[in-house]
């Protein structure tokens, strides 16, 4: 008897001590930390942050027969549009300087889980580090020694790309370049560049997460963006990096609208964001909208100005007619972002039944070319996007 009892509590430590191990590995391949590398080099090329110091990004090697993918993002966190403002991202260190920048945590696109993540899993995958408050567009010369403020997110982005190029990047099989947020707009302003530097590359496509800011045509909605990018015209000196293709025919602030630059990208394009974006509709719309929307109690003519905006907002988009070169994914959820904590399974957006991971993995791997609008013309909240109204 005791002999049994003795084996049993063996029995369970052991199978407890594997249940323990399995977690630790699975958490280890879901959520990892990686660690920063500087490009040093680039301070000679006047490449750097927005206090002056060395760009930096977080690289994971891909393995097994990911070995010769990769995915390189450029990371959102909005912009600085005034001295003042650009000195509190320094201030602040992870969005204007990379001088105590710790290690970064990959998670979503960026899981080694193959369940979890079965297209990107084992891919080189690379996180732009953005430290440069203008959208990686930036390109000023003079440094005014008052404020010692550097704007060259452009240069920024070629240092960056010429130093990952080296580790691999230039031999790529297949390759993605990404962006959230802030980050969306400058992965379709480079769309086509990061296209021409993998010549030998069979597929190269672009993913706008989160991305995709609008401008309005009530002038009273549309003086948010208006002013956020005028100033990263102004104090960026971010039209000489924009398409002439589009300042030639308007203002340069207009160009930094993605609708008046996405018709002129040659290279496949995919564009993921919800109709009632977090960011969007407390810009444009009216601000503090999300909270509204979390608690139920939209007004009348709240519900009006979202029908309208939602409305214009697709008609902005690139036309179905060739999902081949243009998908989308527009989800009807208050939410912004997807492409880290809203890629695993269990937090995926979903519209009718179809994930954002799954329809970016069919549309990139030419399996299924989704363009696909959630019907819903109302914005749902996030603490009710998996009960059933999300997916009718």
């Amino acid at each position: 008897m005791v002999m049994a009892t003795r084996s049993l509590q063996l029995f369970c430590l052991i199978v407890c001590s594997l249940a323990i191990i399995k977690t630790e590995s699975a958490t280890d391949l879901d959520f990892y930390e990686v660690k920063k590398t500087i490009v040093k080099n680039a301070v000679s090329k006047g490449a750097v942050c927005l206090d002056g110091s060395p760009p930096a990004y977080h690289f994971e090697p891909g393995f097994g027969e990911g070995i010769g993918n990769w995915f390189v993002q450029l990371a959102g966190g909005a912009w600085c549009t005034s001295v003042e403002t650009c000195k509190e991202r320094i201030r602040d260190n992870n969005v204007g300087s990379t001088t105590i920048m710790g290690p970064f945590t990959f998670q979503g696109i960026y899981s080694k889980n193959q369940s979890a993540n079965p297209d990107f899993y084992n891919w080189n995958k690379v996180l732009v580090r953005y430290c440069d408050g203008g959208a990686f567009t930036g390109d000023v010369e003079y440094v005014d020694p008052a404020t010692n403020l550097h704007f060259r997110g452009a240069r920024i982005f070629e240092a960056v790309m010429e130093d990952v190029l080296a580790k691999g990047l230039k031999n790529a099989k297949n390759a993605i370049i990404a962006g959230n947020s802030a980050g969306g707009y400058p992965a379709m302003l480079y769309c086509d560049r990061f296209r021409s530097l993998l010549q030998n590359t069979p597929r190269v496509k672009c993913f706008v997460d989160a991305g995709y800011f609008i401008h309005a045509k009530n002038q009273k909605q549309a003086r948010g963006f208006e002013e956020i990018y005028n100033g990263l015209v102004t104090l960026h000196g971010s039209a000489k990096t924009l398409p002439k293709s589009c300042t030639s025919k308007m203002k340069p602030l207009l160009c930094l609208f993605p609708e008046n630059i996405q018709q002129n990208i040659k290279t496949p394009l995919f564009i993921a964001m919800s109709a009632f974006d977090i960011i969007q509709i407390n810009t444009t719309v009216e601000p503090h909208l999300h909270n509204v929307i979390e608690n139920g109690t939209c007004t009348t003519s709240q519900n009006k100005a979202f029908r309208e905006f939602r409305s214009e907002f697709l008609s902005t988009l690139p036309k179905p007619n060739n999902p081949k070169l243009r998908g989308v994914f527009i989800d009807s959820v208050n939410h912004h972002t997807s492409l880290l904590l809203r890629w695993s399974p269990e937090n995926a957006t979903m519209i009718n039944n179809l994930s954002l991971p799954k329809a970016f993995g069919d549309w990139y791997f030419d399996r299924k070319y989704w363009y696909v609008i959630d019907e819903h013309d109302l914005p749902i909240s996030k603490k009710h996007e998996h009960d059933g109204r999300a997916d009718p």
